[in-house]
């Protein structure tokens, strides 16, 4: 997964929070994780996104993930919507 995907995707979910509602209804095409992200605030994403069989791809930055996604601040984790 790449940051440029992101930058091009338009159904983005950002945050955490949101990342679990949407996958909890079943909303997430794939999941984006941050590798510097605290492993406490991502896990349960990722262990929800194992068990719906969303794919999870990683990258390496929060910093960088939230300016591909147009904010000023790190992102731990996005969706990509379906």
């Amino acid at each position: 997964m790449s940051y440029e995907k992101v930058m091009q995707a338009s159904n983005l979910i950002i945050g955490t929070k949101q990342t679990l509602k949407a996958l909890e209804i079943g909303e997430v095409l794939e999941l984006i994780v941050a590798e510097d992200a605290d492993t406490r605030v991502v896990h349960k994403v990722e262990t929800l996104a194992k068990s719906k069989k969303v794919p999870i791809h990683y990258v390496d930055s929060m910093k960088k993930l939230g300016k591909a996604c147009g904010i000023e601040v790190g992102a731990a984790t996005v969706a990509l919507r379906e």
